[in-house]
């Protein structure tokens, strides 16, 4: 039977159908039937961080058939329409003086919540920068400075979480202690390995006590000095009156996760004749590393047929992190996929050809503006024959400027959702 890997050409647009199908797998459209939570008897409150946020709060609106007013925090450039519920756009990843502003907002509508009143929390990957309160004895510039080192210094996303959470006055179940006595039920997309909802957005709404000297001991770890008075504004942040006991179960509702995303793709790799195989969707590390290690599997599978044998597709998702050294321009996919494309250098000519898409479901590749990039068995040729050293490129952090001259980007603007990373390694059995 004649499918879609008998045309060489067509491989790339085989990746990109299967990364359409995990967007459209993580979007919240449709999402909240038969999760909506009973009517109040009071005012239903709509309040939300996250670069999903602005399309949450539209999909519920469609869905509740009552009136209902709030605010939601997104990232510059990822709002969109809605018809009651204000969008307010702030800084992502290091937040700014608009998402302080709107946070302490969002605060005053969560206080003003009666116990007859309902709060619906919508929370997705972005939220620990969108929604920001210094805690107690902390500036807005503290924040900034904590996160941008956070972000260089290669932590992995429950690391900076688990900090962000100790010097916030909203996250880590602060938001709730700040809505009861109101009914809150909250919805998440996930963007973090494992799915915990005390995690993905540090929390807001999901209270976890976190040990002051265990956070102050993460930050020495990844080389992040604390000073007397960050130490300190950690320890008294965590002695402040505890929020509120957990929410329970049916109170917190995932709605699109990083493994829905990749059963999509699955589902999608079946239709054209290719066998899937989903390697998980918490891959952590550093981008290169995973980027080395996936390319000896599908080594394996060009050679051995293991996991599988070609026509197939390896997928993974998850978070890996960039240790940043250099002075590129380049996200963790873009990394991780120029150091797979070299670890799959010399490959036979004669043997199966090995493709692949590495993107943030964001559509935004850390801070750049592509979602990632993708790359074939002439790419690395191809950037030799342009004068661009490869190993100088991943050496500086600059895999989107080696792409980007290849014309090997996936640019896909704001996808309005986030479930993180999304990897597809595509082993076919023709060169191509």
């Amino acid at each position: 039977m004649e499918t879609a890997t008998s045309t060489p050409g067509a491989a790339p647009a085989i990746l990109r159908a299967l990364f359409a199908a995990a967007l459209a797998a993580a979007t919240p459209e449709g999402k909240f039937a038969g999760r909506l939570p009973a009517p109040p008897k009071g005012r239903t409150l709509v309040v939300g961080a996250g670069k999903a946020a602005a399309r949450m709060a539209r999909a519920f609106e469609a869905e509740w058939d009552r009136p209902c007013t709030g605010l939601v925090i997104t990232r510059y450039g990822h709002g969109c329409p809605t018809r009651s519920i204000e969008v307010v756009e702030a800084g992502h990843p290091v937040p700014d003086a608009a998402g302080l502003s709107a946070t302490r907002r969002l605060l005053d509508i969560a206080r003003s919540a009666g116990a007859d009143d309902l709060v619906v929390c919508l929370i997705s990957g972005g939220a620990s920068a969108l929604l920001t309160a210094p805690a107690p004895g902390l500036t807005l510039a503290d924040k900034q400075a904590l996160n941008t080192a956070l972000l260089r210094s290669g932590a992995p996303i429950g690391v900076m979480n688990t900090v962000r959470k100790a010097v916030s006055a909203v996250k880590g179940g602060r938001l709730a202690a700040a809505i009861a006595p109101a009914r809150c039920v909250t919805y998440l997309i996930s963007d973090v390995p494992g799915d915990d909802p005390a995690v993905i957005g540090s929390g807001p709404t999901v209270p976890r006590p976190s040990d002051p000297e265990a956070v102050l001991a993460l930050l020495g770890a990844y080389g992040i000095a604390a000073d007397d008075r960050l130490a300190a504004a950690i320890r008294a942040n965590a002695r402040l009156t505890a929020p509120p006991v957990a929410p329970t179960e049916a109170a917190l509702h995932l709605i699109a996760t990083p493994f829905m995303a990749l059963q999509a793709a699955a589902a999608q790799a079946q239709a054209l004749g290719i066998a899937p195989v989903i390697l998980g969707d918490a891959i952590e590390g550093e981008a290169r590393a995973a980027g080395t290690v996936l390319a000896g599997i599908a080594r394996a599978a060009a050679a051995h047929g293991q996991p599988a044998a070609a026509p197939c597709v390896l997928l993974s998702g998850g978070e890996t992190t960039v240790r940043v050294t250099g002075r590129g321009r380049g996200g963790r996919n873009s990394e991780f996929l120029l150091a797979l494309t070299l670890a799959l250098e010399g490959l036979p000519a004669d043997g199966p050809a090995i493709l692949a898409l590495a993107a943030d479901t964001d559509g935004i590749d850390g801070s750049a503006d592509n979602a990632g990039a993708w790359s074939d068995s002439r790419t690395l040729a191809r950037a030799q024959a342009l004068g661009l050293d490869p190993r100088r490129h991943l050496a500086d952090n600059d895999a989107y400027g080696l792409f980007a001259t290849l014309d090997q980007l996936v640019v896909t603007g704001p996808t309005l959702t986030n479930v993180n990373d999304f990897r597809a390694i595509l082993v076919l059995p023709r060169a191509t």
